[in-house]
This record gives structure tokens, C-alpha cells and sequence, in this order.
């Protein structure tokens, strides 16, 4: 077990400045960011989530992001992508797996989310399919290195998963998009524009549950930069 929590440094990889009319947050947008995190684990540093790759036409039309390369934002907090150990990819839309290309070492995605991420219109294929000798599939709950675990937390996907670093009783979760907005993950109350359809309220309100029974000292979320505090 480790001693003590491993610093966890946020990247913010683009700025989302649109949404297209169809898009669920359309009514009430307002520009958001989307993160990335590096776990400074002693036995190797963790990426999770890669941000959202360059040059596709639509989704350049739709969203026009600000995109920052994956190699600048690392090398913002002096490291290289050699130095990543490890990718853990919380759900496979374009605007997470985007720039996993760029690095090459294991990447752990939920076995679920790999199938469900084959749909038409699911995300962009060419930015979501994971080379197989980095394909590394989870099947549920799994510790990747010691103190840091994999947990399924469906609802906004299928085979959205969060990250749980642990040390004695401190934890720190990375709940990507379980919840979109701080006041959400507050609250327990998942957004029906953060769902992947109705049907997943149920998932998705467990999965929020789950987050809280943890009581992590601090939850990060990929698209609000508030830091939430919930123990």
C-alpha cells in the first residue's frame, strides 16, 4: 500500500468554445475545458484521458476547439511523452482518446466501452481505435499499480470508468465525466444531458454514489474546473 498519495497534475488539452444545435448542452452552453490528468506514481506516471485530436473537418465545425498538443501540455510539467508509463482512457468520445497516438504505452479501457465505442456515430474511430499491443481491456473493477484502481462508473457511457488513488484512508478520485458540472457530482443527481440515453439514469446515479461512499478528499472532473471536496 503506498504511503502517501501520489501528486495528480491536471492538464487542460482544449477549450470546447461551440456546441452544434443537436447537442444536449446547447441551451445552456457555456465554454468549457477538457482535462487530462498525470498520477506521479512512483513505480511510473499515469495519463488519463488524451483530450481531443486535430484537423477533423466536423468535429472542428461543431465544437471549434482550442486544442493543445498533448506533447506541449506535458512538457508544461516537464516531462516528455516517453516519460508515460501508462494511459487510462475513462470513456472513448472524441473529445477523451483524441491524442492517444501519441504515446505509446499500455492503455486500459473497459471492455464494455471497446464495444460500445464500435457504434456508428459513437466517437471518431480513427482517434478512438487503441493499437492491440497497447489495448490492454478492463472487465470491471482493476488495481493497474499499487494504490491506483480502475472503477466502472456507467451512465454517461456505458464503460465510462473513474480512477481511485488511495493511500492508507486518503483517497483522490478522477471521475472524468461521471458527472459534467461540480454541482452534480455534489448533489448525486445526474444530469439527463450527461446521460448516454434515459435508460442509464439508474447506472449513472449509482455510479455517483459510489464516488461519494469513497469519500475522497478531492474529485476531478474533465469538463469543470472546480476541484470538489467531498469527504
Amino acid at each position: 500500500m503506498l504511503a502517501t498519495l501520489p501528486a495528480v497534475e491536471r492538464l487542460t488539452l482544449a477549450r470546447v468554445t461551440q456546441v452544434p444545435e443537436w447537442h444536449p448542452e446547447h441551451a445552456t452552453f457555456r465554454s468549457f475545458p477538457v482535462h487530462a490528468w498525470v498520477i506521479r506514481h512512483p513505480d511510473g506516471n499515469v495519463l488519463v484521458d488524451t483530450g481531443i485530436g486535430r484537423g477533423h473537418t466536423e468535429i472542428d465545425a461543431w465544437y471549434r476547439p482550442e486544442v493543445t498538443p498533448l506533447a506541449d501540455a506535458l512538457a508544461s510539467i516537464r516531462l516528455e511523452p516517453a516519460d508515460i508509463g501508462a494511459i487510462v482512457i475513462s470513456h472513448l468520445h472524441f473529445d477523451h482518446c483524441g491524442q492517444q497516438h501519441v504515446i505509446d504505452a499500455p492503455t486500459y479501457v473497459q471492455a464494455t466501452e471497446h464495444d460500445a465505442a464500435r457504434e456508428p456515430g459513437y466517437t471518431i474511430a480513427a482517434w478512438a481505435e487503441v493499437p492491440s499491443h497497447r489495448l490492454r481491456l478492463v472487465h470491471g473493477e482493476e488495481e493497474i499499480l499499487d494504490g491506483v484502481r480502475l472503477l466502472p462508473t456507467p451512465g454517461h457511457t456505458p464503460g465510462h470508468q473513474s480512477v481511485v488513488i488511495e493511500a492508507g484512508r486518503e483517497r483522490v478520485v478522477i471521475a472524468a465525466q461521471c458527472a459534467f458540472r461540480a454541482d452534480e457530482l455534489r448533489s448525486g443527481e445526474p444530469s439527463g444531458a450527461n446521460l448516454h440515453d434515459d435508460s442509464w439514469r439508474a447506472a449513472a446515479t449509482d455510479s455517483l454514489a459510489q464516488i461519494h461512499a469513497l469519500a475522497p478528499l478531492v474529485a476531478h472532473l474533465s469538463h469543470d474546473p472546480e476541484v470538489i471536496s467531498i469527504a
